[in-house]
């Protein structure tokens, strides 16, 4: 058996001795939880029942009754920026510091795995959950994942990778298939996990609802068995999204190790009878017992150890995260850092009742919050302050009134800090939004508070990109993006010069969503999304059309000046042990500290295959001090520079001609180096699939035909899935077209939001658990129905929603005989 990662690995001979004791029914009931958060446990071999529990940004640990989405009570954590931000921050030292905070909440809590970090590439900026994960690119999102891994694993707690793969919208999450060529999803969806796996080795990795080329990631053998564990050497176990499971029998033969939630054992049973007639081998069953054991083992330690965490050193580090991540996209005349002694008109609600974090399975429950109102109150003399709401933070419906009242500020103030952004109502686990605007109502107010007053900064509470119609209008733009609980304070610091700004997106800001190459394919429709775009994603599509942007990726002004010198090829000769080596220099000239995040990048000169202008190939942040300089060096390995070629099913490194860009963002290229890269490979020349899949005609806009997208997969596009008949895997609203699936559906959503807490006055969580219920398929009422509706009752219902009576007959009166 393979060994298992640090923290697993001294569990290893004990689980796998432990299995071979076990009986049959014990084995398969290792298989699954015993409720919402808690593992299974053996008494009689000391095998405790252990905890995992919701991160990625916070501890989300309930201490009343589980609802997985964030209605009840969790015990107080310290809230970090969201991977949004903290991607921002282009800083794996932070991401790392972070994670060890994590692990330490974590093991104070006796948790054994801390569910996260979110994993999935941003295809698309209308993505519900995108304020979860971290980045556009996956060179930079498998980075800053394998830091925070690597921190919180430090503390003996475990990490679970997520969501595994090409879970990149929420509408249909449960179902959809994810049609996606083998070369983009190599290079683009699957390349951050493999970096994360093969540097941090994560405990865990959750597969994810969806389906990917027509099979459901929780049995998908090639992506668990081949890809992550032959390929990439994953040695811990692989969790089910909750409520993720299909066929469980299946799952065990892919690689499935555990199934979360709890089944009510209905599926364990399947699994024992599934053995006992030969259908599944033995030896594919102990395999994920030992891994689920040596979990176990693993979390006794922590039940055994007595530790607490440093809530407020966690809380400092919380607000350095926030300094270190928010990013100046613009700083007209140098408004920002503001002068002493203005009179200062803040304007808008979340200066007092930040929007922090984003809604769902990943909200926190905060150990403090501090806001920008009192912050700027104790920095400056609150007679020279002046504040007006602006809107109402929950709804921001239109007002007038609250319009004028700011006007009025505006007008009598020197500068404004406008704070404005996206209310809950508008991003959410459980849907995706529908535009990328703010509110109205923050628009007009952007717009009329700069009709009277020329000094206005403008600070964004968002979690994914907005757009910004009034960008022309303010001097200074501060992206706070989802700030965690310190970011008030950490907000203020920056605007009064007390730190200096230095994030940079990781992502690109577009001026409207049908920019995205993605679009018309987004969400996608017939239980299909068709990644035609291929490896066009972000910058990736952005710089290869020359297509203008708001702010482009990798952008972030500072208070101080950098200039970017010498640059040098170190080892121009690349082979299997000696990377090419580059560097540069890098020179504060301004009179401030500050930190610059330098990025490389490689572009292929007179490739015979379609590839993007250029992809991102390393990133260092560096901090100087006025007149300081430092050299960024970069070691450049084979993957570097390889493509994957699906002729040749292997990473392929074209000989040829590249160019090495140092920037300062996607689109402002420093310097350049060239370099000639001879045959490293005997497959060294394309294949003919290689040459022949040309890729998306960038001069067409978004629209790829058949043809060329059938090119690009090597078979003919799948043909669309039928609605009709009806099946466990269609979804809820999906049978509600009919007159008996509409009363179920109402039915459905009525109990689901009930045994979720649905009755809470917050419009933004029954939000989500409408969508999460019409997005559920019709299998997933047996698990989400806490046992009061079984499989043969819902064979039952599809039996007669496909007007099938006589086998509806049939069923029911087995279920009669059996009761």
């Amino acid at each position: 058996m393979t060994k298992l990662p640090i923290g697993l690995k001294s569990n290893d001979n004990q689980a796998i001795a432990i299995t071979a004791q076990l009986t049959l029914a014990e084995k398969a009931s290792l298989l699954s939880g015993r409720n919402f958060w808690y593992l299974e446990g053996i008494d009689r071999f000391d095998i405790p029942s252990v905890m995992v529990t919701d991160g990625p940004h916070g501890l989300r640990k309930q201490n009343r009754q589980a609802d997985h989405v964030g209605l009840n009570k969790s015990v107080p954590a310290t809230c970090f920026p969201t991977a949004s931000a903290l991607a921002s921050s282009w800083d794996t030292q932070l991401i790392e510091a972070v994670g060890v905070a994590l692990g330490e909440q974590s093991a104070a809590e006796d948790v054994a795995v801390l569910l996260g970090p979110g994993m999935n590439i941003k295809r698309h900026p209308l993505c519900g959950r995108n304020f979860e994960y971290f980045s556009e690119d996956p060179l930079l999102t498998g980075k800053m994942a394998a830091a925070m891994i690597r921190g919180v694993q430090s503390q003996g707690v475990g990490t679970s990778a997520k969501h595994f793969a090409v879970n990149n919208q929420e509408h249909g999450r449960m179902y959809i298939d994810a049609i996606v060529d083998e070369r983009s999803l190599r290079e683009i969806y699957l390349r951050g996990f493999e970096i994360a796996i093969t540097e941090a080795q994560p405990w865990t990795v959750m597969s994810a609802y969806n389906r990917v080329n027509g099979t459901f990631c929780s049995e998908h053998d090639w992506l668990l068995n081949q890809v992550l564990r032959q390929e990439w050497g994953f040695a811990g176990l692989v969790v089910t999204d909750w409520g993720a499971t299909n066929d469980r029998v299946k799952g065990v033969a892919a690689g499935l190790d555990l199934e979360m939630p709890g089944n009510h054992g209905v599926n364990d049973a399947l699994v024992e009878q599934a053995v006992l007639r030969g259908e599944l081998n033995e030896e594919a069953l102990d395999r994920a017992v030992a891994r689920n054991v040596a979990l176990s083992l693993a979390g006794a330690k922590l039940l055994r150890d007595t530790t607490s965490a440093n809530q407020s050193s966690h809380h400092e580090l919380a607000k350095q995260a926030v300094i270190q991540s928010a990013v100046l996209l613009k700083n007209e005349d140098n408004l920002l850092p503001l002068a002493k002694d203005l009179q200062i008109g803040v304007i808008g609600a979340f200066a007092k009742k930040p929007r922090f974090q984003g809604t769902g399975s990943s909200q926190v429950n905060p150990t403090q919050i501090d806001n920008a109102w009192d912050a700027l109150c104790k920095l400056t003399d609150p007679t020279k302050l002046e504040y007006a709401c602006g809107y109402d933070p929950k709804h921001s419906l239109l007002d007038h009134d609250l319009i004028a009242q700011a006007v009025g500020v505006a007008r009598r103030m020197d500068t404004v800090i406008l704070f404005v952004g996206l209310p809950s109502i508008y991003e959410s686990e459980g849907f995706d939004r529908d535009h990328m605007d703010l509110p109205e109502q923050h628009n007009r107010l952007v717009e009329a508070v700069c009709s009277v007053n020329s000094r206005v900064v403008v600070v964004l509470s968002n979690g994914a990109p907005v757009a910004m119609p009034w960008a022309n209008q303010t001097k200074a733009i501060l992206e706070g993006y989802l700030a965690g609980q310190a970011g008030g304070g950490a907000i203020v610091d920056l605007l009064t010069g007390i730190a200096n700004p230095s994030g940079k997106l990781a992502e690109t800001f577009q001026f409207a969503h049908t920019d995205a190459p993605a679009d018309l394919n987004f969400p996608g429709a017939n239980r299909q999304v068709q990644y035609r775009e291929g490896l066009y994603v972000g910058y990736r599509y952005f710089d290869s059309a020359k297509v203008d942007v708001a702010f482009p990726f990798g952008h972030g002004l500072s208070y101080t000046e950098f200039r970017y010198s010498k640059p040098t090829i170190l080892n121009g000769t690349l082979s299997l042990t000696e990377p090419v080596k580059v560097c540069i220099d890098i020179t504060n000239t301004g009179q401030m500290p500050g930190a610059e995040a330098v990025q490389l990048y490689q572009h292929a000169l007179n490739s015979k295959i379609y590839r993007a202008e250029q992809s991102l190939v390393g990133f260092a942040k560096l901090m100087l001090a006025p007149g300081e300089t430092k050299t960024a060096t970069f070691n450049l390995d084979e993957r570097s520079f390889a493509y994957f070629d699906q002729g040749h099913e292997a990473w392929t490194i074209e000989s040829g001609e590249y160019e090495i860009r140092f920037a300062a963002s996607s689109r402002d290229i420093r310097h350049t180096l060239q370099l000639t890269i001879a045959g490293t490979q005997s497959n060294a020349n394309p294949s003919s699939i290689a040459i022949g899949a040309s890729g998306p005609d960038l001069t067409h806009h978004h629209a790829i035909d058949d043809e060329t997208f059938a090119a690009m997969l090597d078979k003919p596009v799948p043909a669309a899935e039928p609605i009709r008949p009806f099946h466990e895997n269609s979804s809820v609203a999906e049978v509600a077209q009919t007159w008996l699936g509409a009363k179920i559906k109402a039915r459905v959503v009525t109990e689901f939001k009930a045994s979720m807490g649905g009755n809470a006055a917050d419009e933004t969580l029954n939000k989500m658990f409408d969508e999460m219920a019409n997005n559920m398929p019709m299998r997933g009422l047996a698990l989400f129905s806490g046992g009061k509706t079984n499989m043969s009752q819902i064979r039952l219902m599809l039996a007669l929603l496909n007007h099938q009576y006589i086998h509806a007959g049939k069923l029911w009166w087995q279920s009669r005989r059996k009761s």
